[in-house]
């Protein structure tokens, strides 16, 4: 369904400056965002969520953005994701990349339930999507550009979303010449069994797409579904380190822990099953320990804790012995 680095199996996406740090209260300083960032970088991620265009007033966290970005350095063959829920956080987007420093790549998002585009986005899917469309028409070849379907396997509100409408979603976002296309569990209703199903439908319907597996770990099940996603073809992965992250702090909905998948684990198990994810595994348990200083608190990796698996080849001691107290 993708291509990945020749050094790699699959992509993974660090998301904790963005995804991770959206549901946190305590706002972080746009320098230690910035040090966060390109350590996430430096170690190997090929794609990193640095910020979002989205309204200071909804998500204060972000209200740095454009600094963040403007003080970020550059890894060549990293892309720097932002997301834009509007045109408005599109016409941001671009004035920072005239400028020299803004992100290469940006994200656009609906939502496949009503109910949750209106609780999350404050419109209708109809209105959003009209949204989409003029903000492909804005961005232009300026950006990699990303889709992302929130709720793609159920919403806290409606229940059961349709199959049918999130593959009307994913046709959407190809006509609007967006092939990157994330599916978003975004309260952690997915199952091994749907999320199969899921990808292999939009794999035989269209196989141009490039899904992408943004999985949330609410009920424990976020590194099975990663492992069914890749199963089922997906090479790319969203991840946040600790399992950070969720809805804007803001805007409750879901109830209960709501995290991302986590980093760590991810990687781990990957790795524990010949997947190669290109990352440095000598520095990612002392990253994962970085980003719970970062936030003052334990997080919730697991390989934090233990090291990685000592069964993994090529695993250094250093890394399989690495965790903290």
């Amino acid at each position: 369904m993708s291509s990945t680095s020749p050094m790699a199996d699959v992509v993974i996406c660090e998301c904790f400056a963005r995804d991770g740090l959206q549901h946190e209260t305590q706002e972080i300083a746009a320098a230690e965002k910035v040090r966060l960032i390109d350590g996430f970088a430096a170690i190997g991620f090929p794609r990193v969520e640095a910020t979002s265009y989205s309204n200071p007033k909804v998500v204060p966290q972000f209200a740095d953005a454009s600094e963040v970005l403007r003080a970020l350095p550059r890894r060549d063959g990293v892309f720097y994701k932002a997301s834009c829920a509007n045109p408005r956080a599109v016409e941001r987007a671009l004035a920072d990349h005239v400028l020299g420093f803004g992100a290469n790549e940006v994200s656009f998002l609906v939502s496949a339930s009503e109910s949750h585009s209106r609780r999350n986005l404050n419109r209708d899917r109809a209105a959003q999507w009209q949204n989409v469309a003029e903000m492909a028409r804005e961005a232009g070849d300026a950006f990699r550009t990303i889709g992302t379907i929130s709720v793609a396997f159920g919403c806290p509100f409606e229940g059961p979303v349709d199959p049918d409408s999130v593959l009307r979603d994913v046709g959407a976002f190809l006509e609007n010449g967006i092939t990157r296309i994330a599916l978003g569990d975004t309260t952690g209703m997915a199952t091994p069994r749907t999320v199969e199903t899921m990808v292999r439908r939009i794999g035989d319907t269209f196989p141009e797409a490039c899904l992408i597996a943004h999985f949330h770990d609410s009920r424990g099940t976020g590194l099975l579904n990663c492992a069914a996603a890749c199963g089922a073809g997906v090479r790319w992965f969203d991840s946040s380190f600790g399992g950070v992250g969720g809805h804007p702090s803001k805007v409750s909905y879901g109830g209960g822990y709501t995290g991302n998948v986590c980093t760590e684990d991810l990687v781990n198990l990957f790795e524990s099953m010949g997947i190669r994810t290109g990352i440095d595994l000598g520095r990612l348990v002392a990253t994962a320990t970085d980003c719970e200083e970062a936030l003052g608190r334990p997080l919730l990796g697991r390989v934090t804790r233990t090291g990685l698996n000592p069964l993994i080849p090529g695993a250094t001691a250093d890394a399989v012995g690495a965790a903290a107290g």
